[in-house]
């Protein structure tokens, strides 16, 4: 077993034990800072076969911005635990049937039959001036630059349709109109309150309001 072999067997088992405590933890903090881990291992097998692009792109975009926004979610919210507890015995042997049929159809893809070097050839070593960004540009703007661009255009249809969506006018919503705010002048905001003329106490001439 050469090192390179080592480094695999190491992250994988990362890979699979983090991801396993993602499933079992009951501290949803706890759950989501195993994702980072699983992340972080599933980046670092990409590195090993030479796709050092997916690999910052894994850290960068699921690490650095979606499990960000997770954790601030969890840690926000009032999450009953108890409740959720009750839900896992109830509802585990569904689970138990679920995750075997996802690990039978995975073994059935990805099995020795399927896969393996008496199905495929090792692939080969690239020099050290590979750039694996360089060459995945190139493919995905010369063989599939019109899937790309019809990709480029439903995302766009989807953020239209959303922020549609969420700038709507509904009956019951308030809603501020920015003309009128920068608009507005002194004396709509502000009134003097003359002297009082007896004299009286509690009484300071130009008291604002």
């Amino acid at each position: 077993m050469n090192f390179e072999q080592l480094l695999f067997y190491l992250f994988a088992a990362a890979l699979l034990g983090s991801a396993l405590m993602v499933i079992t933890l009951r501290n949803p903090v706890h759950a989501a800072l195993s994702l980072v881990l699983t992340f972080f291992s599933g980046a670092a097998l990409w590195l090993l076969l030479e796709a050092e692009f997916l690999a910052i792109t894994l850290v960068l975009v699921y690490v650095g911005a979606v499990m960000v926004l997770f954790l601030f979610v969890v840690m926000m919210l009032d999450i009953n635990l108890a409740q959720l507890r009750e839900g896992f015995v109830k509802l585990l042997p569904v689970g138990v049937v679920v995750a075997l049929l996802v690990i039978g159809m995975m073994v059935y893809v990805v099995g020795p039959g399927n896969f393996g070097l008496e199905k495929f050839a090792e692939p080969v070593g690239h020099s050290a001036d590979y750039s694996n960004t360089k060459e995945l540009g190139r493919v995905l703007y010369t063989v599939y630059v019109y899937p790309f661009e019809i990709a480029a255009v439903i995302l766009l249809v989807a953020i239209i349709a959303a922020i549609s969506l969420a700038l709507r006018k509904r009956p019951q919503g308030k809603r501020q109109d920015p003309d009128l705010q920068i608009a507005v002048r002194k004396k709509d905001r502000l009134r003097i309150v003359a002297n009082n003329p007896k004299g009286q106490p509690g009484s300071n001439a130009g008291d604002k309001k």
